[in-house]
C-alpha cells in the first residue's frame, strides 16, 4: 500500500506539535525533544513504504516516536532541578556557580492549541515527576494515560505485553501521584481568572523593578521556593528568598515582559547591561501559582531561548 500523499510532502503532518510534546514529556528537554522528532521525521520517510494502513497515522508515527525517545535515553541521566540535587540554601548563602554537566530539566514552548489535559501534561511537576521513571514506565504511563492509546497499542509499540503495559503504568501512577501537586495549574490559574493571573504577573514584576521585598514576599507562599537552573543553589521560604534578593537580583535593574511556558505563568526578565545600552535577555521564570499567590520560581538562566516564547533580546534603555 502506498503511503499517503500528506506523508510524501511532511512525515509529520498534523501530528507534529503533538509528536513534540511527547518527546518533551519523555526527555524533559525542549531541545532534546526537537532533536528526536527530527530523527522520527526522518525514520517516518524512509519507512513510509512500509505504512499499510492496519493502524491510524497517528498511531505509527507514535511507535517510531516512543522508540526514538527510549533508544535516546539509554544514552543519558534523567533531567533534573535543583530542588532534586540537594537542600534548600540558608539565608545569606552565596549563589554558587552554574553545574554545567547537570541534564536539567528544560522549559517547553506553550501550544495554543493544546487542550487542558495536554497542557497538564508538560507542567513542570508532572514532566519532572516522570523523568524518576525508568523508561519502559515513562513511556506506557505517556502513551496511556496522555495520549490515550490501549495497552495493548502500546503493547505493540515497545514489543511488549499488554499485561506487562499494564503492571508498568500502574507502578508509574504510584510514583508520579507521590511527587505532583493534587491540584494541576490549569485548574489554579483557570479558578483565579485571567484578571487575577494579570494581577499576579504585575504584582511580582513591580517588585522585581522596583526592589521591593515586602512587595516581593506578598505575592509567594510561606513555604515557596526560587531555583535557577543552571545553578545548583535553590531558596525556600521568605526569610531565604529575601536575603537572596537582596543579595543578588536586587543588585541589578530588570524589565519583564510576560510569557507562558509548560501550560504555567511566566516572564521573561531582562537586566540591564551598560555595554549593550539596554536590558539584555537574562532569565524565562516559570511560576508555580498556589491559590492567588506563587509557589514556585523556576528560573531557567538562558536568554538564548527567548525567541522560542515570542520574546526580543533586547529592550530599549
Amino acid at each position: 500500500m502506498d503511503a499517503p500523499d500528506d506523508v510524501i510532502a511532511d512525515p509529520l503532518g498534523p501530528f507534529r506539535a503533538e509528536l513534540r510534546a511527547h518527546c518533551y514529556r519523555m526527555l524533559g528537554s525542549s531541545q532534546d525533544a526537537e532533536d528526536v522528532l527530527q530523527e522520527v521525521s526522518l525514520r517516518a520517510w524512509r519507512g513510509r513504504a512500509a505504512f499499510d494502513g492496519r493502524s491510524s497515522m497517528r498511531t505509527w508515527l507514535h511507535r517510531i516516536t516512543v522508540n526514538a525517545c527510549l533508544n535516546d535515553l539509554e544514552r543519558k541521566e534523567r533531567r533534573v532541578l535543583p530542588m532534586e540535587l540537594g537542600p534548600a540554601a540558608e539565608a545569606h548563602a552565596p549563589v554558587g556557580d552554574p553545574l554545567g554537566e547537570v541534564l536539567w530539566l528544560e522549559p517547553f514552548v506553550d501550544d495554543p492549541e493544546q487542550s487542558a489535559v495536554d497542557a497538564e501534561s508538560v507542567e513542570l511537576a508532572f514532566v519532572a515527576a516522570v523523568q524518576h521513571l525508568p523508561a519502559n514506565q515513562r513511556a506506557a504511563l505517556i502513551m496511556l494515560d496522555v495520549l490515550g492509546f490501549s495497552a495493548g497499542e502500546i503493547a505493540g509499540a515497545m514489543d511488549t505485553t499488554a499485561t506487562s503495559v499494564n503492571s508498568a503504568v500502574q507502578r508509574a501512577r504510584k510514583l508520579v501521584a507521590e511527587r505532583v501537586p493534587e491540584r494541576s495549574q490549569q485548574a489554579t490559574l483557570a479558578a483565579l481568572g485571567d484578571d487575577g493571573q494579570r494581577k499576579l504577573v504585575a504584582s511580582y514584576t513591580e517588585a522585581l523593578e522596583h526592589h521591593d521585598i515586602p512587595g516581593m514576599l506578598s505575592v509567594l507562599t510561606e513555604d515557596a521556593t526560587w531555583s535557577m537552573p543552571p545553578i545548583p543553589t535553590w531558596f525556600r521560604g521568605h526569610e531565604a528568598i529575601a536575603s537572596f534578593c537582596v543579595d543578588a537580583p536586587f543588585n541589578f535593574r530588570w524589565r519583564t515582559r510576560p510569557a507562558r511556558a509548560n501550560g504555567q505563568l511566566a516572564v521573561g526578565c531582562y537586566w540591564w547591561v551598560d555595554d549593550a545600552e539596554a536590558y539584555v535577555a537574562y532569565a524565562l521564570n516559570v511560576f508555580d501559582v498556589r491559590g492567588d499567590r506563587i509557589s514556585s520560581i523556576v528560573s531557567f538562566i538562558d536568554g538564548e531561548r527567548f525567541a522560542a516564547y515570542g520574546l526580543p533580546s533586547h529592550l530599549s534603555g
